[in-house]
């Protein structure tokens, strides 16, 4: 099997992101449409909410396991933090949405404008946990291997700030400056190894 690199979180995340987006969405837009659609997307948007609530859990743990393994200095370890925090709120907001949604579908109670808003709060506190992530990601470089240098024949081209390169040129960008894995665990900016 290929290693997954670096974990098992981002895949799961995905899933989070999406299905509790969707329902976030639906149960908005339910409000505002007749019967019998408005049954149907109310439908959808509780077996949205309980799968991704369902899912959040095992993205959760993931989480937890990738802030407790991947390789990071001090700055990225407080980046770190403050997403794991966003996360706790998010995974607590949606899972008692959820448990509410419940109760009330097993009463046959329609749920209305107050569950809907709380939905959109819930909704905003994802997307700021998911902004938070993707920080780790494209700001601080977690988790991920350094960037391939260009080579190869027909591999010259020139990006959108002007700069160009090709097959044989010495790269001049902070790309030269990421690392690998293999040396990511020593990596500090005050001489302690934050590797939890």
């Amino acid at each position: 099997m290929p290693e997954i690199i670096p974990n098992f979180h981002p895949i799961f995340v995905h899933f989070t992101v999406a299905l509790l987006s969707l329902s976030v969405g639906l149960h908005v837009v339910a409000l505002f449409v007749k019967s019998p659609l408005k049954e149907q997307w109310k439908t959808v948007a509780n077996w949205t909410l309980w799968f991704g609530a369902g899912i959040t859990l095992i993205t959760a743990l993931t989480g937890l396991d990738a802030y407790n393994t991947v390789a990071h200095d001090t700055p990225s370890h407080l980046a770190m933090t403050e997403h794991r925090n966003w996360a706790v709120v998010t995974l607590a907001l949606f899972l008692a949405l959820a448990t509410w949604s419940i109760i009330w579908a097993r009463k046959g109670k329609s749920r209305g404008i107050a569950f809907a808003a709380c939905m959109v709060v819930a909704g905003g506190v994802l997307g700021s946990t998911a902004w938070h992530g993707g920080e780790l990601v494209y700001r601080y470089g977690l988790g991920v291997m350094s960037l391939p240098q260009s080579e190869g024949d027909g591999h010259a081209h020139e990006h959108g700030d002007g700069h160009a390169h090709g097959h044989g040129e010495e790269q001049s960008t902070d790309h030269d400056e990421m690392m690998d894995f293999s040396g990511m665990d020593e990596m500090s900016d005050d001489g302690h190894d934050h590797k939890h």
